[in-house]
Parts: C-alpha cells; structure tokens; sequence
C-alpha cells in the first residue's frame, strides 16, 4: 500500500510553481478541509498506468429541493449517463472520476471510471441543505490535490469539473464567493482545468451571477429548467463536452475555450 499523499506538500509544490495564489494556499490548508479532500483522492498514483490522465469530477446537489421539485431520479440518471459516455469512450482507460456530493458524502474517491459507482436509490436520497462555496472549496481541492499528485509525478493531467445545485448558497461556514473565486481563478491560469457549472432552474435564483462571482466562465455554465426532460438534456451536453476533451490536449484547449456551446 502505498503511502498517503501529504496535501501540505502538494499544494505547497503548487504554491511554489505559481499554480497557487496566497489566499487560495490559505483557503486549503485548513486541518478539517484536510481531512475532506483526503476522502476524495482515491487511488493511488503509482496504481494509474496511463500515460496522461484526466480527472472527471462531480458534485451532484443532495439538497431537500432536488427532491422537492422533484428532480432525484434526473440527477441519478443525469450522473449515470456522463459515466455511459466516458465508459464508452477511447479515452476510458485514461480517465479517473470521483463524485462527492453537495453536502459532503463521498460517493466513491478517484478511480478508474468502469469503476465509478452509479447513483440510484440506495444512495443518493437528497435531503440536505446548500453549503456551495464551503463544498466547491473542498471539491476543488481534491482536483487540485490529485493534479498536482500526478504532475509531481511527471504524468500530464488535465481535469473536468461539474458542480450542480439548484439553489444559490445558504450554508456555508467558512467560505464565501471569493474563496472560490480565488481558487477558480487559480486553477484556469494553468489551463489544464475545465471547471463548469449547472444551475438547475428555481424561479428565483440567477445562477449567471452566482456562477460568475465564483469564478466560473459564463460559457461554461448551463441552467437547465426545473424538469426532467431539461436537466437529462443539461447532462447531455456536459457528456459531450467531458468526451471532447478528453480526447488529447489540443482538443482539450479548444473545448476550453468554448465552453458548452463548443462544436
């Protein structure tokens, strides 16, 4: 077994490349946050055989309304399908995913994505509330943690993120907008990170915005409306855009650069 990654160190390296600013250094390196991201690193990097790797990650919302409104069985489904698409994709054996959700439950850590855990009943009942910024933070750091494990070990990594939520943010600790901005704004400068988002439709929330004081690019947001048919849609086009650019780094770049509407 090998050992443990040590986050200091990795977001220290990262620090030291400039892929790293102060305030988001200081945003990571909290004890508790620590603990978080160690859950989500998953396999270990000598245990990856590929020669490049790309890092799929995933937050679905598990707050009350999805199932309110609901929208439960589309999220499952919607999940489902992007692992479909990667599974079946050329790229697979290059690809890791790691789904935490909203609130903070691990659903699996990094793996090989033929043995990424499919959502359904058993395991996805959402009820909780919307801690956004404290979870984008966490999230984040996993994919910066596990890039950077990978860098350090001379394997070029590109990475493609998802959040999802129907609802701005309503209880965070520790985090605010900026945080997340800070890190986002951090990680896009590298360019070797996608970073997206999809604000499920709620009559009163322009997720536009919300995105958009977190960091993320307006292209690469999509706000389905609050129905089935739209958010299995929404997933759809996030699938497309996740194989796209997975496919080697000039497809990479080019999908990064257009965002969801990329031909």
């Amino acid at each position: 077994m090998s050992q443990t990654p040590n986050l200091n160190n990795l977001f220290q390296s990262a620090q030291e490349e400039g892929l790293l600013s102060t305030a988001s250094f200081q945003a990571l390196n909290v004890v508790d946050i620590g603990a978080q991201i160690q859950a989500g690193l998953g396999v270990s990097v000598d245990d990856v055989m590929a020669s490049e790797v790309v890092l799929l990650t995933i937050m679905p919302d598990d707050s009350g309304s999805i199932a309110y409104s609901g929208n439960t069985q589309a999220v499952r489904d919607g999940h489902n399908a992007v692992l479909d698409a990667l599974i079946s994709s050329k790229q697979k054996d290059n690809i890791l995913a790691h789904n935490r959700y909203l609130n903070g439950y691990v659903l699996y850590p990094y793996c090989a994505i033929e043995q990424a855990v499919r959502m359904d009943a058993g395991n996805y009942q959402p009820n909780e509330g919307t801690p956004l910024y404290d979870q984008t933070v966490v999230l984040l750091g996993t994919v910066l943690a596990k890039s950077q494990e990978f860098a350090d070990n001379g394997v070029p990594v590109r990475t493609i993120t998802l959040i999802i939520t129907d609802g701005a943010d309503e209880h965070s600790a520790r985090a605010n907008a900026k945080t997340v901005a800070s890190i986002v704004k951090d990680m896009l400068m590298a360019e070797n990170h996608i970073i997206a988002a999809m604000g499920i439709d709620n009559g009163s929330t322009n997720f536009q915005d919300v995105f958009r004081e977190m960091g993320i690019r307006d292209e690469w947001v999509i706000t389905p409306k609050n129905s089935k048919n739209d958010i299995r849609k929404a997933f759809q086009v996030f699938s497309q855009s996740a194989v796209r650019a997975s496919q080697g780094a000039a497809s990479f770049s080019k999908t990064a650069l257009g965002g969801f509407g990329s031909p």
